[in-house]
């Protein structure tokens, strides 16, 4: 027999009672397993009976043994009957102990997943998103595919803007040199900020083999503490001066970066993906808007547990990315002036929305009874495992439950966004009206009454 209490800040206090009869049943075991252990004087260890055990060491002796038996099936039993779906462990109190004949009684505070209460998620009006690829940005892309195959030509002459300079450069500070302050052979793009503010710029109109100081001043929030907000002085050397030469546009060009045989091909190729990728961003920014629109119209407790949670997963992703750059996430926050404390501090507005948004998106699912069927999944799976090739009948079979599980958890995802997103009505972007100009008989009123105040 279990009840159930809600408590603040998502969680509930399961109190179950265990009939006398069934702890004892519990107790008896725990005694078969675990009697041997006990020292009872007069009596070969692990020979003596129950009851002398019990009167040596007291009634409770195989309570704890007994408990951890009785436990998992009663609280799982709490759980069932009163269909929670509980997300952290429980905080379990001892409320009558089983003496006497009593009946065993104890509490487990947990929390559990929050009830969603809906609010509008169909019908949603939301800004009319338009993506339209122009000439400009068609050019820019074959601008980056002149970019990829540019070369590197030595030049005689100062450096300018834009130019790579293979540079020696030594910093001081009040004349001290400083950790990491020096360098031989160092390859720098002028003009991309690469090093202190001032630095590139006083380098432009240096020659090869020119030496030169260069004064500069560290920012106030730098990573290094001892030099966050210094003067600094850096000797500097110009070993060689090369600029970028780029490809001339014309068909060769387009025969060398592609598979097409006219630079006016490659342009409409290239117009081609801009507008499949336009065509996907404003879809997802059309989810993006209609989830953010249901997630505001529903109610919902949120358990901090989720929000730890989920910024421990922000953390994780984040460290990720670092690691493949060859960053700790240490080093990162020591560079970004930040501690562990303050980011998770920070992040908690935005953890705290990602668990609603997916709280909602799995309370439309279940509202709208949106499942996964079975040949959804094995098609997801076919999809996902072409991509092996040969081997995707041998990894299709390696496939666990959990992991067929995942791929229904996205198919029910991406149903349940559609039903959303397909009710969407899309409205024009309003114009702002220009703010009406006061008419001359308005304003001349009121510069005779600002007129006759000021004489008072």
């Amino acid at each position: 027999m279990a009840t159930l209490e809600k408590l603040e800040n998502g969680k509930v206090k399961i109190t179950i009672e265990v009939p006398a009869a069934k702890f004892e049943e519990a107790v008896e075991k725990a005694y078969h397993t675990n009697g041997k252990k006990f020292n009872v004087p007069g009596f070969r260890k692990g020979h003596a009976p129950r009851k002398m055990i019990e009167n040596a060491y007291g009634p409770l002796a195989f309570f704890d043994d007994a408990f951890d038996i009785v436990y998992p099936e009663v609280y799982q039993a709490a759980i069932k009957e009163h269909d929670i779906e509980v997300i952290d462990r429980p905080d379990i109190s001892i409320v009558d102990l089983p003496l006497d004949g009593k009946d065993l009684v104890f509490t487990a505070e947990v929390a559990v997943r929050p009830e969603v209460k809906l609010g509008q998620y169909k019908g949603i009006e939301i800004e009319k998103r338009e993506y339209n690829v122009t000439d400009d940005d068609v050019a820019a892309e074959i601008e980056r595919e002149r970019e990829k195959v540019a070369r590197m030509v030595d030049v005689e002459r100062p450096v300018e803007n834009g130019d790579t300079v293979n540079l020696d450069y030594e910093g001081s500070v009040s004349g001290i040199k400083f950790e990491g302050g020096s360098a031989q052979g160092q390859t720098l793009e002028i003009g991309s900020h690469t090093f202190i503010d001032g630095f590139e710029e006083q380098m432009i109109g240096m020659n090869a083999g020119e030496e030169r100081d260069i004064q500069v001043k560290f920012p106030e929030k730098y990573h290094s503490e001892a030099l966050a907000g210094a003067d600094a002085t850096f000797h500097v050397k110009v070993n060689g001066i090369q600029k970028k030469e780029l490809p001339e546009l014309d068909d060769e060009f387009a025969k060398d970066v592609s598979e097409y045989d006219t630079l006016d091909e490659l342009k409409a190729a290239k117009r081609e993906e801009l507008e499949k990728k336009a065509r996907r961003d404003a879809e997802t920014e059309k989810e993006n808007a209609v989830v953010a629109k249901a997630v505001d119209n529903a109610e919902v407790v949120i358990p901090d547990i989720m929000v730890e949670r989920q910024i421990d997963a922000i953390l994780n992703d984040i460290r990720y990315r670092l690691s493949m750059q060859g960053i700790s996430l240490e080093d990162y926050m020591k560079y970004t002036g930040t501690d562990m404390e303050s980011f998770r501090k920070e992040s908690r507005i935005d953890a705290a929305r990602r668990v609603k948004s997916q709280l909602v998106i799995d309370a439309v699912a279940k509202a709208e009874d949106i499942k996964a069927t079975e040949e959804e999944i094995n098609a997801k799976v076919d999809e996902y495992c072409a991509q092996f090739g040969d081997k995707a009948e041998e990894f299709k079979k390696g496939l666990s439950e959990d992991d067929k599980k995942f791929f229904a958890d996205q198919i029910m995802v991406d149903k349940t966004l559609a039903v959303m997103t397909d009710t969407a009505v899309e409205v024009e972007k309003a114009e702002k009206k220009p703010a009406k100009k006061a008419s001359a008989r308005k304003t001349k009123k009121a510069e005779e009454k600002t007129e006759e105040k000021d004489a008072e």
